[in-house]
């Protein structure tokens, strides 16, 4: 639903400004704020318009040099006024015109100009921030104007501004996620599954940690089947703080490249869990679409089973599946085993709902998809780590602690190697 904005003549805001001004008890609570930069202009000019934030410079200023008075001058090593000027305060998602007071002092600064606090705290705004939050919410740089707020007294801000503010604004979220700590995150599962924007892929990895919290831990541009960036990826959590000093879940989309590169990085005692929603696409793309619900249904009901008889089951389908489609058995046996590693393990089913699959790392692929689908011109690989970085951090917001989490003591206590406490426990109830 498009806003609508009603814009007041200048004189009418001008004497609302004035009358706020001097009712100024009601907005001395508001300067400190917005002094102390705890409150962002937007809630201001929701509440009140232009005119309060005139009022609100005025009242900074008498903060500063006193009430004006008519014909006085202010004593000497003190700011005085000297009437007011145009000025330009930064809002979340435009820039606006008002008038300021202008305040001098003898001896300060350049020609003796004395800033006004709550004009300097206006002027740092975050409308680069905010553009970005714009694009992602799937308007173009073309577009901007449609949901930019129109307001005569707006200054006029070009396309290309929008660009380069973006463009800074999505360097700064990237180079917040590279620089992320996880010394103090206990992290117990790594899913890692790559997503494509365009011709360019980027590999993404998030972690859960024991109480069932989701982080996105880093992304390195390149495919899954890329050993090299595999490697580079993992070394990089590695230095971030991603220690291979205990054992983890690791949740994969299959790639052998990826397989290699996690026992060169974290060693090859990690239990590994393929994905089994990748497993059956790649088996079905071998069938006819007449067999295609029959097995499915087969795989399905096997992944059920315990470690052992799942596996029996799903080589049983292999073998008739042989004779006829020789391709769609050879991909149901190739990495069967890992197929099963969390029956292995022993989780409740609640628990290996949620990581049979990289649909934890997919969902939030969706949420990616849908802020970046608007743009069809990917113009290189920075440009794609950058969208990908602010997509996925406004997604990680969302983030819900992972079905089953209640149970993830089972899972640490077999990465442990506490089996034999996993048994007692269950046994007592």
């Amino acid at each position: 639903m498009r806003r609508s904005y009603q814009l007041a003549e200048r004189k009418d805001s001008q004497a609302l400004s004035e009358f706020l001004a001097s009712e100024g008890q009601l907005l001395l609570p508001m300067v400190q704020l917005i002094e102390d930069a705890e409150l962002v202009v937007d809630e201001v000019i929701d509440m009140v318009g232009r005119a309060t934030i005139e009022a609100v410079l005025q009242l900074s200023a008498e903060q500063v040099a006193g009430r004006k008075q008519r014909g006085k001058q202010g004593a000497d090593g003190k700011a005085s006024w000297h009437g007011s000027q145009p000025g330009v305060v930064s809002l979340a998602e435009r820039k606006l015109r008002v008038t300021k007071p202008r305040l001098r002092q003898k001896g300060v600064g350049r020609g003796g100009e004395v800033e006004v606090p709550a004009y300097e705290a206006m002027r740092s705004g975050r409308l680069g921030e905010r553009m970005l939050e714009i694009l992602l919410s799937g308007v173009s740089t073309r577009r901007y104007k449609d949901v930019l707020p129109q307001m005569t007294d707006a200054v006029g801000i070009s396309k290309s501004q929008v660009s380069r503010e973006t463009v800074e604004a999505g360097e700064r979220v990237l180079k917040d996620l590279a620089e992320r700590r996880f010394e103090d995150k206990d992290l117990l599962i790594i899913y890692i599954d790559g997503i494509q924007f365009g011709s360019h892929h980027v590999l993404a990895a998030v972690g859960v940690d024991g109480k069932g919290r989701k982080h996105v831990l880093g992304l390195r541009e390149g495919a899954s089947e890329n050993a090299t960036v595999a490697v580079g990826l993992l070394e990089e959590l590695v230095e971030r703080g991603v220690k291979p000093d205990r054992r983890r879940l690791f949740v994969i989309d299959g790639a052998k490249a990826l397989r290699k590169a996690i026992a060169q990085v974290y060693g090859s005692d990690n239990p590994i869990q393929r994905c089994r929603n990748h497993k059956i696409r790649n088996v079905l793309g071998h069938l006819p679409d007449d067999q295609q619900d029959q097995v499915n249904s087969a795989m399905r009901a096997a992944f059920k089973l315990d470690g052992t008889e799942g596996m029996k089951r799903l080589e049983q389908l292999a073998l008739w599946l042989e004779r006829d489609h020789p391709s769609a058995a050879a991909s149901l046996r190739e990495g069967l085993r890992e197929m099963f590693t969390i029956n292995r393990l022993g989780l409740p089913a609640e628990l290996r709902r949620c990581l049979g699959s990289t649909n934890l790392i997919d969902s939030t692929h969706s949420g990616v998809r849908q802020k970046t689908d608007r743009v069809t011109n990917w113009q290189s690989g920075s440009m794609v780590l950058r969208w990908a970085a602010a997509a996925f951090l406004a997604t990680e917001q969302r983030y819900r602690r992972i079905l089953g989490y209640r149970h993830l003591w089972i899972l640490k206590a077999h990465l442990d190697g506490q089996q034999q406490k996993v048994a007692e426990e269950r046994k007592a109830g």
